[in-house]
Parts: C-alpha cells; structure tokens; sequence
C-alpha cells in the first residue's frame, strides 16, 4: 500500500475492513483479555468496574491541582463551569475510547497505525509521546512535592523515587491486573476522604459554588482566564487517557459475538462515567477549596502546591496541610502508574515494539522520567506552579490530534460496522472536537499578539 496522500486514504482502508494493514498483536498484551467475565448482570458489572477509575486518575492529576489552585485563588468560583463542561467531554470521549476498542480490537495507537500511512501516523505517535512527558512533568514533580511535604525529601531525589513505580506496576501485574485496579482505587478513596475533611473545613458559600457552575462568555474573552480554562481542559481531558482507556478496556474478555460486545460497551460506558463523575467531584473540591480558602481571603495568586499546603495551616487548622499534602502523594502515585501504562500502549500500538514486560516499562517511563528530572532539577521547588500550569495547557493543544482520529474512527461504519456510534453521538463529539480546536486556536492567537 503506498503512503500517498489522498482524503480516502485518510478517512477509509482499502482492505475488506477498512483498515489499511490488519490487526497486530495488541498492546498491553500481557493483560490482554486476562479478566473473565462471569454470567449474572451485577457480577459482570464488578468485573467491568476498575478501567474507568484508572483512566479518572488523569483527571485529577497533580497538573489538575495546580490549574483548579491558580483559578480558584484568582477567579473564585467562575471556573467550575470549565471543570462541568470539561467533564462532560471526557465521558463522551471516553466512552468512544471504549467503542473503539470493542468494535475493531485495537486501541487508538493501534488504529492510528492501521488506519493512516506512515507520514500520517509517526508524527501522531511523536505528539502522544510529546502529551505523556508533559503529563508526567506534572505527575512526577507532583508526586515529589508530596513527598517533599510530608517526609522532607529533597525534590531531586523525590523525582528519582517515582520511578520505582515501574517495579511496583510489574509487581501488581504479576498478581493480576485487578490487584493493580485494588491499588488505584484504594488510592482514589484516601483522595476522596482528605478533601471531604478539607472542603468542611473550608465552609464554602455554596450558593457561589451552585452559580459556579453556570458557563459565562468572560472565560473567554479574558485571556488570562481562558489561559486557566484551557489549562483546566488539558488537565481534565487529557490525551494520555484516550490511548490508555482504549488499551486497558481489553483486559476483559468479552467474547467476539455482537451481542457479548453490545454487553461489554454498555458496562465499559457505564464504568469510565461513573468514574469520571467521581473525578469531576474531587476536581471540583480542588477549586472549590482553593476559592473558599484563598480567593474569599485575598490571596488571588496561588499556585504552586508548596504555597498552598503552608496557608492552609493558618486559614483552616492544623490538620488541612496534612490532609493536602497526603492527597497530593496519592494523586501522584496514581498518575504515574497510569501514565507509565499510557506509555506503553503509545509505544507498542503505534509503533509495535515488542519487549519483555520489564524492559519496555523501564523504556516507557526513561522516556518520560529523563525530561520530568532535567526539569525539576534545573527549576527546584521555585516556579513550579506556572510550570506545571504550563504542562496541562501543552496537552490542550495536543488534545486535537488525538480526539479528531478517535472521531474519525468511531463515525465511520466501515471500521466499526455495527457498532459505530449512533448519529446524535457522532454529532456531539464531532462538536467536543470542533470547540478543543478552537480554543486552541484562540489560545495562539493571543499568544502571538502578545495578550500575555
């Protein structure tokens, strides 16, 4: 098959699928298909449950934190609109994750392979390799500024300490996938338990917190809001995920039949948006505490974490810092362990590579580890904040070149025959698209007209 440019080869496969090569060995193959599902409807809805809440790790990432920090202490509670709308995003596109994995067998590396020619595919896959350092940028230097606050640990060894994740994912994996998913989850609940303590502590107006939710055309006519709005976008859909989710959903084993597949997207859905309200809570408490502790006060410029976690003490007791500064750690071990996964399918799916299970998450996480350790060793704990904004707002703009593929495929009858997703939802994503490329695009523009 040549690698010449035309629409048709870009949109539509010349073999009797679609697709332009046939299907490989999947990513993640060592967990491929590994999870049984049992009969009865509530055992299979358990054994559904875990893929969402791995992927609802990245939506409230330690880059998260930084962006709900900055627009809670300077804008109050305006931006929780971002955070509702953002979020409504993610499940349509992570549901479209799941569709696209179920119908075709592939993930969205695999698929970009499959579907594009080279020239086409190999910048996707140097872009998803772009958006994951920037996402683990965030995690790792999250993960160290947790350790930092609670053990002391200078942030230079902290980062170096992250990655041992590699060995705690081999190990988990070795038990099993689901132990791995116990581990998240388990993580999630500790998260869960530290903000409901802090956001009582907080107190906050919640009739603001109610109009909070409320969009308005300020965000984005304020340069300096949207720049936070989009940061809160790339922070809360984020393109590791799509990639991730798209993988780890075939840790079941669905069966190939029509109806064993309808049954595995209706579950896989219904588990990726349970999990992603869960994380547009814990996200909304971050700015909602940020607000009522920061913004009500005064202190409209907060971002980095350190910051934060020494003016809670004062402002909400002696209990808050402990409290943020565990939650953080969490949120940073999770990241990292789902980042490092993301990675792996990045690389196998588009590229497929084919490694022994240690080297090539020893491989993946150098990738990303290197540029996280450069960073922070040449930063240290100063600046960190506007960093780490900056980290959320890089996968803003490389969201556009995950989504639209994911749309693309998930349209076309073609490539996933009787599943391809209904005309109401084909129109509703090709919108999400549409409106992550223009922000974008605003976004350049006032950076190239100096508006910042």
């Amino acid at each position: 098959m040549s690698d010449t440019f035309s629409i048709k080869g870009l949109a539509a496969a010349t073999d009797a699928s679609d697709w332009r090569r046939q299907r490989g060995a999947a990513a993640l193959s060592d967990v491929h298909g590994s999870i049984p599902v049992p009969a009865g409807k509530w055992r299979r809805v358990a054994a559904f449950l875990g893929p969402g809440y791995m992927v609802a790790v990245g939506y409230m990432d330690p880059g998260n934190w930084a962006t709900s920090l900055a627009g809670g202490s300077r804008f109050g509670y305006t931006l929780l609109a971002v955070a509702l709308v953002s979020n409504i995003m993610a499940i349509v596109l992570q549901s479209l994750c799941a569709r696209l994995a179920i119908a075709s067998g592939r993930d969205l590396a695999q698929a970009c392979r499959d579907a594009f020619p080279r020239w086409v595919a190999w910048p996707l896959w140097a872009l998803a390799e772009t958006a994951i350092i920037a996402t683990d940028i965030a995690e790792v230097i999250g993960t160290a500024i947790g350790l930092n606050l609670l053990f002391g640990i200078p942030l230079e060894l902290g980062v170096l300490i992250t990655a041992l994740d590699v060995f705690l994912i081999l190990w988990l994996q070795k038990k099993g996938f689901r132990w791995l998913e116990a581990f998240i989850i388990s993580l999630l609940g500790v998260i869960a338990i530290s903000f409901g303590i802090q956001i009582a502590l907080a107190d906050p107006d919640w009739g603001q917190v109610i109009l909070g939710f409320a969009p308005t055309v300020e965000i984005v006519k304020n340069p300096d809001m949207l720049y936070l709005a989009l940061g809160i976008l790339g922070a809360t859909v984020m393109p590791h995920n799509l990639y991730l989710h798209s993988a780890i959903v075939q840790t079941r084993a669905y069966g190939d039949t029509l109806p064993e597949k309808r049954m595995a997207l209706r579950y896989a859905t219904f588990d990726s948006t349970l999990a992603l309200m869960f994380a547009l809570t814990i996200n909304a408490s971050i700015l909602i505490l940020a607000a009522a502790s920061f913004h009500a006060t005064g202190r409209t410029d907060i971002a980095e974490l350190g910051e934060a976690h020494q003016l809670l003490g004062p402002l909400l007791g002696l209990g808050a810092p402990a409290l943020f500064a565990v939650a953080l750690l969490c949120c940073g071990l999770n990241s990292t362990v789902t980042a490092t996964l993301a990675g792996q399918a990045v690389m196998e799916g588009f590229l497929d590579i084919r490694l022994p299970p240690w080297l090539r998450r020893l491989v993946t996480r150098a990738i990303a580890i290197i540029p996280a350790a450069g960073v922070t060793i040449l930063y240290g704990s100063s600046g960190t904040g506007e960093l780490l904004i900056l980290t959320q707002v890089v996968l803003s703009l490389q969201l556009s070149f995950a989504v639209v593929p994911l749309v693309m495929f998930t349209t076309d009858r073609r490539k996933m025959g009787a599943l391809v997703a209904p005309l109401w939802l084909g129109l509703f994503a090709a919108l999400i698209a549409m409106v992550i490329v223009a922000l974008n695009l605003k976004l350049l523009w006032d950076f190239s007209i100096g508006r910042f």
